[in-house]
Parts: structure tokens; C-alpha cells; sequence
């Protein structure tokens, strides 16, 4: 028995996902090869290992209550100077990711927490690089737009080297919805 470091986050899709990634690492992220492009519903989270099927149930039981929901990127934002990040904004979906990480986190589910900032849904592209280097994240990436169907999160767990790894994927309401099937909805709360 021992302890693991998951996360919980939407991955952003191809090739959104590694044309960010890229940049991320031209900007001199060091870290960026070894975490996926993604939107954090839970922040690195340490449980003990016996606890993943409780956590995965849990995760389960969050997807199946949601429902697909449009998400657009545009633009960037930055939380210096309390926090060294330059992001890449969320513009539709927010709300839905907000709901999604409030379910995650939830006092009655195996991975409750705090969290040490405020939620605010974004897409890290530098974080903890010199501050030309973040100007310019914000400056090359102040036009970047993306949008995409979002139909499910990922449960990630953080390997001894440091990288991320998906574990499982959990699809909304139990079905797949690509994005030209049906109606997908701008920016709504996904009904419980």
C-alpha cells in the first residue's frame, strides 16, 4: 500500500493539445513535456492507492450526471503577480467547468478538498519561467482560439519521473457525442 498524486482535468483535443504543448515548451516550460494540455477540474491531489476504485466510482457517477457542452478558448490571461502563470482563456464553458470540479471535490466523495486559489478555468501554456518569457506567452498567444465539443474529463495520476499520465477516461451521460451529432449546448451548467 502506498500513496499516488492524481489529478482530474478535460484534456484539450488534437491538435489544439500539442500545438500548445509546443508552445508551452518554446516558451521554456521545462515542465511542459511531461503534463498534457488540459483544463484542471482537480488540482495534484495525494490519496492512498487502495482508495482509486472509491475515487473512480466517484468520478463515474460525475460524468454520468453531466452532458456535452461547447468549449472556446480565446485570447490569454495571467495570474502574475500572485501566481507565475500565463494562460489561455476559457470563454464558453467555464461555468460547466466550474460545476464539474465543484462535483469532483465534493465533501461527500473520496477526493474533497480546498483549494488554494479560487477556481478559475484556464489553459496553462508558461508557469514558473522568466518573466520575458511570460510576456511573451501572453503576447504570441493573445490571438489563440480553439473550440470543441467537450464530452467527458480524464482521471491523470503523476508517475515518479514527474509526468502525467491518463488512467481512465469518463465520457458525459454514459455516450459520446461528437461534435456534428445533435445539439450540443454553449456554456450551459450540465442539469444534475
Amino acid at each position: 500500500m502506498g500513496t499516488v498524486t492524481i489529478g482530474v482535468s478535460i484534456a484539450v483535443p488534437e491538435p489544439h493539445g500539442s500545438l500548445l504543448q509546443q508552445r508551452r515548451v518554446g516558451f521554456g516550460d521545462a515542465a511542459a513535456h511531461g503534463i498534457p494540455t488540459h483544463v484542471t477540474l482537480l488540482p495534484p491531489t495525494e490519496v492512498d492507492d487502495a482508495e482509486l476504485p472509491a475515487v473512480e466510482a466517484h468520478l463515474a457517477d460525475v460524468a454520468t450526471a453531466g452532458r456535452a457542452f461547447v468549449m472556446r478558448l480565446s485570447g490569454t490571461g495571467t495570474f502574475r503577480p500572485v501566481s507565475p502563470v500565463v494562460y489561455v482563456r476559457v470563454v464558453d464553458g467555464a461555468e460547466a467547468c466550474t460545476w464539474l470540479q465543484r462535483q469532483v471535490r465534493d465533501v461527500s466523495g473520496p477526493v474533497a478538498r480546498e483549494l488554494q486559489f479560487p477556481y478559475h478555468p484556464h489553459v496553462t501554456v508558461a508557469h514558473g519561467i522568466d518573466e520575458a518569457a511570460m510576456d511573451r506567452a501572453f503576447e504570441e498567444l493573445a490571438d489563440y482560439q480553439a473550440e470543441w465539443a467537450c464530452t467527458g474529463f480524464g482521471l491523470y495520476e503523476q508517475g515518479a519521473d514527474g509526468v502525467w499520465r491518463k488512467l481512465r477516461d469518463f465520457t458525459f451521460g454514459g455516450a459520446v457525442v461528437p461534435p456534428q451529432a445533435g445539439r450540443v449546448e454553449r456554456g450551459t451548467i450540465p442539469s444534475r
